[in-house]
């Protein structure tokens, strides 16, 4: 994630402020700009501190769950990340509201990712073959609910939300790491998985000699991997245990971690993180003087990020709580990781 300032004050910004604790001028995110833009709250509109233009608010800025604006010309109620929601709680349940914030926290975070590897997501609403939607549920008792993709509707159960289901989860299926934002990385890959590959034969082709053949049949890869476990010595080829069910879940799996690094990678870049060891080993010193989203080299983007953080690990446990990164990446997971970038970056 990019940093932020203030345009009237100067003061520090987090991506999710919508007014400045410094001086109170109001703050809106504006992807066009990939920026968050300032305005005076004594005006009667949202007029920029720096370009005088006019916004308005998206429309779920009433919930306190959108902090995005919209240039006050356009017909559209809702900004480009809310646009993409299909189904959202009953927010009538006290117990619903909260959990949709943090869903929206990270769904805005992905959205603003895909702007900037400039990945086009048009609302299902609009294009209902090749769209994208998320749909925020609840079982409320019918078990058959899961977190998923299916043609481009991404389901998000909302006990995600809730950290100590999300634990509880976390040890049942014996994962190092369970967050929200990992969930809709992972599903938004499925649906990439469509968008980039499943048409392009020569992305197919290369695909399927990387990741295997995905015409295998995945219910019964499925019901392999929960009855027998992940493969031996699944670390020297996957990212993660459910990474070895099927190459759909291993390009998801891969996909998901490929935006954990480049999102690290970001953050490292525009606060000037680096580190320079007390010892000579060279894997354990890197810096980032390049945006990674302006790179193609990938194991140049990796060879940065990779000392920044195991450093950033090792603070965490100093103060005795979980690796922030509590993954190995082999050299074969690399390789994938260096296929989806160049696919990316290509477009």
């Amino acid at each position: 994630m990019k940093i932020f300032e203030c345009g009237n004050c100067g003061n520090p910004l987090f991506f999710e402020n919508d007014t400045c604790e410094n001086c109170g001028h109001l703050v809106g995110y504006n992807p066009t700009e990939i920026n968050l833009m300032t305005f005076d709250p004594a005006k009667p509109e949202l007029v920029s501190d720096h370009s005088n233009l006019t916004f308005k608010h998206c429309s779920n800025h009433q919930y306190g769950v959108c902090n995005w604006v919209v240039p006050a010309q356009e017909s559209n109620e809702f900004c480009e990340a809310c646009a993409l929601n299909n189904t959202i709680p009953d927010l009538s349940d006290a117990e619903n509201f909260p959990k949709w914030q943090k869903l929206e926290v990270a769904k805005h975070r992905l959205v603003y990712q895909l702007n900037r590897f400039k990945l086009s997501a048009s609302p299902k609403e609009e294009m209902s073959e090749g769209g994208l939607c998320f749909d925020f549920l609840s079982r409320q008792g019918d078990d058959k609910i899961m977190t998923g993709h299916a043609n481009g509707v991404i389901t998000i159960l909302l006990a995600e939300a809730d950290s100590v289901h999300r634990e509880q989860m976390r040890k049942q299926m014996s994962e190092p790491y369970r967050t929200l934002i990992g969930h809709f990385r992972h599903e938004v890959g499925h649906y990439y998985w469509d968008q980039l590959i499943a048409q392009n034969q020569r992305a197919l082709n290369d695909f399927r000699e990387i990741f295997g053949n995905e015409q295998a049949d995945y219910s019964q890869a499925l019901q392999t991997y929960y009855q027998h476990g992940p493969k031996q010595n699944w670390q020297n080829q996957y990212i993660s245990q459910y990474a070895t069910a099927h190459p759909w879940e291993d390009w998801a799996e891969t996909w998901a971690h490929y935006l954990h690094i480049m999102d690290m990678a970001e953050t490292a870049y525009y606060y000037g993180i680096g580190v320079s060891p007390k010892i000579n080993e060279k894997s354990l010193q890197g810096t980032f003087s390049f945006d990674p989203y302006t790179e193609q080299n990938f194991n140049k983007i990796y060879e940065s990020w990779a000392p920044i953080s195991f450093a950033i690990n090792s603070l965490n446990r100093s103060m005795g709580v979980p690796d922030a990164y509590p993954f190995v990446v082999s050299r074969t997971v690399i390789s994938k990781m260096k296929f989806i970038h160049q696919l990316i970056y290509e477009l």
